[in-house]
């Protein structure tokens, strides 16, 4: 859906760009309003509504450029835009790989539509968000050996945002979203632990309950009362589906184009070889429909594609814009996110873990004896080597059955002999952007008493 006032917007900026002495621009103009409640022993704590146009101008001239953004769209402050924006891409240091797509690489036909990435039924009222952090935070509290609760809080989102450029692209879509988290916390003084749950979607009616959200928050906090350090000793680690996608998020990281360009990644000479167990596949689908990391076209104006990222265990590719791509030689694969303040840079959307055939109950039955680990606290990785270190709470496993729960104890490795020896089960959430499941790992090192 185009936003007409939005995209007059952007050509105003490409306008004022031409007059200002550019020789070519990109422009994006977002239309956004969220509004938060949070509550706290049943009182309305905290109420916050924000809304406005946000505005952003590229100028290049020659192999030079600089970026400008604003609150105000008046025509003087655009004009005082492009004139800044131009001036400061005259002093710009030169950058060889920098400029925008030839015309015949823009995307043409797109379904906004299909992707279904906006809830076009009416915005909630401020009230039914406060009624669902309310029933989160009561059905937290009805837990039994739950103290308190934390924060409860429901929100809502909606933006719209248009891209231009003076290469002829021209496009824009609509995102919604609506959330509910809790915080619940079990025990008293320094006894105390605490654990979350949160959903969000970008239809309110796909949205679970709010009582069910609070009921399994207060369940964790109470599963981790009374935590124990484990022993120091190398284990089989299994990292449930809450965090595992972490593990694969520091894949991305370091086949990002930016990293590989610089040199700076723990993967930058794996192209072409084994970074995941043979018949795994990480695959990134920019167009499955109701999911946040979906889109027509990327912060260039280049169409979206699925794509294999590692297939069959084997590397294939990195996550390039068109600046990384032409450093490395390579053609953009339409990863580039864009703001209004800051040129183009590479980064994954969706992606996708080949899933198992297991269950998690089925991976702690094949790892014996070991940790399951519901969450991080802290992190040392090393981007250049991939070595691996991090705080974790979760639960000691004996015999595949979850015994009690433990913190206080650091997990380390290496993040390229980690991913090669994943076991991944079947839990994923359909929902989510990054699609991983829960996760096996032999041979860690536990760090503990």
């Amino acid at each position: 859906m185009t936003d007409t006032r939005l995209s007059d917007l952007t050509d105003a900026l490409l306008a004022a760009a031409k007059r200002a002495g550019a020789e070519a621009a990109d422009a994006m103009s977002i239309d956004g309003q969220a509004v938060s409640i949070d509550v706290r022993g049943g009182a309305l704590e905290q109420a916050e509504r924000a809304e406005g146009v946000e505005i952003g101008l590229r100028v290049l001239i020659g192999k030079r450029q600089a970026c400008v953004s604003a609150s105000d769209t008046s025509s003087r402050t655009i004009d005082d835009m492009a004139e800044r924006a131009v001036a400061m891409a005259r002093e710009a240091p030169e950058d060889p790989y920098i400029g925008l797509a030839d015309p015949d690489q823009l995307a043409r036909d797109w379904d906004v539509a299909a992707l279904e990435l906006e809830d076009l039924s009416p915005d909630p009222a401020a009230a039914d968000l406060e009624r669902d952090a309310r029933e989160a935070e009561a059905a937290a509290l009805a837990v039994s050996g739950v103290s308190q609760a934390q924060s409860a809080s429901a929100s809502y989102s909606r933006r719209r945002l248009h891209l231009a450029a003076s290469n002829g692209f021209s496009g824009g879509y609509g995102r919604s979203s609506r959330s509910i988290s809790v915080v619940a916390i079990s025990g008293v003084g320094l006894g105390m632990e605490r654990d979350w749950s949160a959903e969000s979607r970008i239809f309110q009616a796909d949205l679970p309950d709010a009582r069910s959200i609070g009921t399994l928050a207060g369940e964790r906090a109470v599963e981790r009362a009374n935590p124990r350090r484990p022993k120091t000793g190398a284990y089989p680690v299994v990292f449930d589906e809450r965090i595992s996608g972490s593990l694969i998020g520091h894949l991305l990281a370091a086949i990002n184009g930016t990293a590989i360009a610089r040199g700076a990644s723990w993967l930058r000479d794996a192209m072409g070889e084994q970074v995941l167990p043979e018949g795994l596949s990480l695959i990134e689908d920019p167009h499955r429909a109701r999911i946040s990391g979906s889109r027509p076209f990327d912060g260039e104006g280049l169409p979206t594609a699925r794509r294999a990222i590692v297939e069959n265990g084997m590397l294939k590719g990195w996550t390039l814009d068109l600046a990384t791509g032409r450093k490395l030689g390579l053609p953009s694969t339409a990863n580039a996110g864009r703001g209004t303040s800051a040129p183009p840079s590479p980064g994954a959307g969706n992606v996708t873990l080949t899933p198992g055939t297991q269950t998690r109950a089925d991976l702690l039955a094949e790892m014996g004896t070991g940790l399951l680990v519901t969450s991080f606290i802290g992190a040392t990785i090393n981007p250049t080597t991939g070595d691996y270190s991090r705080g974790a709470s979760g639960f000691w496993v004996e015999n595949g059955e979850i015994r009690y729960p433990v913190n206080e104890c650091t997990l380390a490795g290496n993040l390229r002999d980690m991913l090669t020896r994943i076991i991944p089960a079947n839990d994923a959430r359909p929902h989510l952007s990054h699609l991983v499941p829960s996760l096996l790992i032999e041979g860690l090192t536990l760090a503990g008493e």
